[in-house]
């Protein structure tokens, strides 16, 4: 990598911390994590939805004291199990972000949003029932419809030239007599789109009228970009709620994701205990305590981290959106809504192999390969720009660079 990206420093400072935007590939790499340790020291890592910054101060304070009083044993918060501290944690920002009342008794912490996917579809289907999910998509919604033996119902996204949306006849075409879910994920991964009310008012009034249970991912909802807002699908009224179970984490939006805390907040108490019925509490599993104070921390009280993070990433995505137009028009994206991700069409380039092949063997950059979120997505990548702005104009001149000796 060059020197610049080496020695590149920019902190942007807080009321209640610095975060620092540089860290060096050297020290990314002794952090001994899946992005910067895939590959070899001279590839740059874009994948994973992993973010090279520095936590928030009052995280970092949270697992240091767990570690400095050696508190290791059975945990209790306010004289409650961890569980429910981290399902007030959740309700309170609910309620603050987003105007939704939710009951803790609804909240129930787990340690993976996969594992509540697998969960969920376990518990509200059969083997051979239909699973509605959008693509493309997070690659393991696909994977966990096809180990359970469910059947997978896509629901394209399309480009209507200005942004990615879905066509609500397209939707009618796909139910039958044994569809049971709808797999929503709002913010959209990997297109980046929020979508607006009237989108999920559709959507919610589909799985009434459809007898679905809706799985709404919404771990990006504090990544959302001015001019975008955010609506959990289970505020939209209460017939909606009673069939919606809502995942969220604090993981992406704090950089926490190795700490293991997630959850699932039911939209109603009889959807909760039927979900019991199939999936016994102790199946389920509980966060750990690092993870649960880690969470409850940033939920409480990095706002303002966070409010900094996402000035950067709107830069970056920016940055990203005025290079390619200028520099590499034939990579078309729609500047996205929400999140650190880029959903990069590439097929105007030609390319005789994948996209992802094509930029990892002529431009030495690891892209999350766009086949991996809709199996006829090979011209695609996605792109995690949440880096310095060294790092991330590194990987714009090295794109630029291979499309240009692509076209001699």
């Amino acid at each position: 990598m060059q020197e610049d990206i080496k020695a590149s420093q920019s902190n942007i400072m807080t009321s209640t911390d610095t975060i620092s935007f540089e860290l060096e590939q050297s020290a990314l790499q002794a952090r001994r994590n899946a992005k910067w340790n895939q590959y070899d020291a001279g590839v740059i890592p874009a994948f994973v939805a992993d973010m090279d910054f520095a936590v928030a101060a009052p995280i970092q304070a949270a697992i240091e004291r767990i570690v400095r009083e050696r508190d290791y044993g059975y945990p209790l918060r306010n004289g409650e199990r961890a569980d429910r501290f981290v399902a007030h944690a959740f309700v309170r920002r609910m309620k603050s972000r987003y105007g939704w009342e939710v009951s803790p008794d609804l909240v129930m912490p787990l340690a993976d949003l996969v594992q509540g996917t697998y969960a969920l579809i376990l518990a509200f289907s059969e083997p051979r029932d239909g699973v509605i999910l959008q693509t493309p998509n997070y690659p393991p919604f696909r994977e966990t419809i096809q180990t359970t033996e469910r059947q997978l119902l896509a629901l394209p996204m399309r480009d209507d030239g200005s942004r990615h949306v879905f066509d609500m006849a397209e939707l009618q075409k796909l139910v039958d007599q044994r569809t049971r879910i709808f797999v929503l994920c709002n913010p959209q991964n990997p297109t980046g789109r929020v979508f607006s009310r009237d989108e999920l008012l559709a959507l919610g009034e589909f799985a009434i009228a459809h007898d679905l249970i809706v799985i709404s991912d919404e771990i990006h909802s504090d990544l959302v970009f001015p001019g975008q807002q955010h609506i959990p699908l289970a505020s939209l009224g209460p017939e909606i709620a009673a069939r919606t179970v809502t995942l969220n984490s604090a993981t992406k939006s704090f950089n926490i994701p190795g700490l293991r805390c997630a959850l699932m907040a039911f939209g109603t108490e009889a959807l909760r205990n039927r979900f019991h019925k199939r999936i016994p509490l102790k199946l389920t599993g509980s966060a750990n305590i690092v993870g649960v104070d880690a969470t409850v921390a940033a939920w409480d009280e990095c706002q303002p981290w966070l409010d900094a993070v996402m000035e950067h990433l709107l830069k970056a995505r920016n940055r990203v959106k005025d290079v390619l137009a200028a520099e590499a028009p034939e990579i078309r994206f729609h500047a996205p809504e929400a999140t650190y991700l880029a959903w990069l069409d590439c097929s105007k380039l030609g390319l005789s192999t994948s996209a992802f092949q094509f930029f990892l063997n002529h431009a030495r950059i690891g892209f999350s390969a766009g086949e991996t979120f809709d199996p006829d997505c090979a011209q695609f990548v996605r792109l995690n720009f949440a880096t310095s702005m060294p790092i991330l104009d590194e990987i714009l001149d090295r794109m630029i660079t291979a499309t240009r000796q692509h076209h001699r």
